[in-house]
């Protein structure tokens, strides 16, 4: 162990690690559950502090020699070389304070070490606050990273998967769109569609919900950093909030702005709320595909059975031979988690007491967590199941022509009534449509034919 010093006194802190004081203070302080701050987060601090410190250099608030020393390990952090020195719970100061602190210590200590010192001998060349942290504010530092960590995952993971997944749905709607089938509305039997109008609708609910999400990003590009502790800039550089931005946009090629009100972007979260809102939207529409998709393929023998699912692994422990959607079933509890996030969300985005927003590591912990789960379960989706689906063409054939529903096409030649009481007795008397309608003499054996023609009726 070394001892490091911040104002509440001396600590001890290990001393292979490079965080200080004020980590170690948060280690102690909060051991609540197993949920660390996402990495997502710590790439995106350690970007900001990289734009920070190039900012306060042109500036000439930072000297060249510490501008370049941040620079170096925020590389470092983002090629993933430090991950083990942020080990801080999500269930800390709600402001994320600790996380910006355990950012500037280890920055400040690796330096020290890249300057040729040991851990824990002499005085740091870079402070934690006075230089790693100058011009900013855990405030409006650690809402940046939220908003850079959230624009990356949607852009980078979540939309492509999401897209990955329509065009696997897309492709079924091409490839089943000649094949008649009975609809069903209420679970009971309806009229005929096809199977490629069916899965049009699970595209075009994709297509909406990629919609929302990229329309999301609206607000996720506005950052409050340089609004430092209220908003107001204070101790802050003029022309830093607008040079600072500029300078992220360049490193992670994504167009950043400066938050148009930083009072706003410091005090509320509302825009990862509105996100978050649309990837319930998505959520909300796998849930549908996904347990569509289990109906449609249960089975083999004593359900609907109309679609065949890759037999990708053994259903059962007992029973032999047994397939299960398991695809579908993770892709559903998927989005279950995914609403239970937005709850989450809401609540934390509610808490935005005068100047902050105190909820900050517990909505972007559940947002990073709904966009990375949904990611991975579209691809898994589509790959282990959309994309080796099959038709049951023979079941398929066999419930569209016992369908009595089919009925309904003789309702403008004989009227509603005529043609229930045509149903009912097919129903009642087990026999067809075609032969109870020409018993009852209201069509001939031409007309039924004629009218009654699924092909007719999509």
């Amino acid at each position: 162990m070394r001892v490091e010093k911040d104002t509440m006194g001396e600590i001890k802190v290990p001393q292979n690690r490079y965080w200080g004081a004020q980590t170690q203070r948060s280690l102690q302080n909060f051991s609540i559950g197993n949920d660390l701050i996402p990495k997502e987060v710590i790439y995106a601090y350690a970007t900001l502090k990289k734009a920070a410190a190039l900012t306060n250099a042109d500036l000439d608030c930072l000297s060249k020699e510490k501008s370049e020393l941040i620079v170096r390990v925020c590389d470092e952090i983002l090629e993933g070389k430090l991950d083990d020195e942020f080990p801080l719970s999500v269930w800390q100061t709600g402001s994320g304070t600790h996380t910006n602190m355990n950012i500037n210590e280890v920055i400040s200590n690796r330096a020290h070490v890249l300057l040729g010192n040991k851990l824990g001998e002499g005085e740091c060349f870079l402070r934690p606050n006075d230089d790693v942290n100058k011009s900013q504010s855990s405030n409006d530092t650690f809402p940046t990273a939220m908003h850079i960590a959230a624009v990356k995952i949607l852009l980078e993971h979540t939309i492509p998967a999401i897209e990955e997944l329509r065009k696997s749905l897309h492709d079924k709607v091409l490839e089943f769109s000649d094949i008649i089938k009975i609809g069903r509305t209420h679970m009971m039997d309806a009229t005929p569609i096809t199977f490629g109008q069916e899965f049009s609708a699970y595209v075009t609910q994709l297509d909406y919900g990629l919609n929302a999400l990229k329309h999301s990003l609206t607000r996720l590009y506005e950052l409050p950093l340089g609004g430092t502790a209220v908003g107001t800039g204070i101790n802050a550089p003029d022309g830093y909030s607008e040079l600072v931005c500029k300078k992220i946009s360049k490193l992670t090629q994504i167009s950043f702005s400066s938050a148009t009100n930083k009072f706003e972007s410091i005090a509320a979260n509302d825009g990862i709320v509105e996100s978050h809102n649309a990837l319930k939207l998505v959520a909300t529409g796998l849930m549908k595909i996904g347990n569509d998709i289990r109906l449609l393929s249960s089975g083999p023998r004593s359900g609907l059975a109309e679609i065949i699912l890759p037999a990708n692994e053994p259903g059962s422990s007992i029973m032999p031979g047994k397939v299960n959607p398991t695809q579908c079933e993770a892709l559903t509890m998927v989005c279950a988690q995914v609403l239970g996030n937005d709850v989450a969300i809401t609540v934390g985005g509610m808490q935005g007491n005068l100047e902050l927003n105190a909820f900050k590591p517990l909505i972007i912990h559940n947002y990073i967590h709904s966009a990375r789960i949904l990611a991975d379960s579209c691809q898994s989706f589509a790959k282990n199941c959309v994309q080796g689906m099959q038709v049951n063409q023979q079941r398929i054939k066999e419930l569209l022509d016992n369908s009595l529903m089919l009925v309904t096409a003789l309702n403008p030649h004989i009227g509603y009534y005529k043609a229930a009481e045509i149903a009912k007795a097919a129903f009642k008397n087990k026999t067809t449509l075609k032969e109870e309608a020409i018993k009852s003499g209201y069509v001939t054996e031409e007309e039924f034919d004629k009218w009654v023609d699924p092909k007719k009726m999509i």
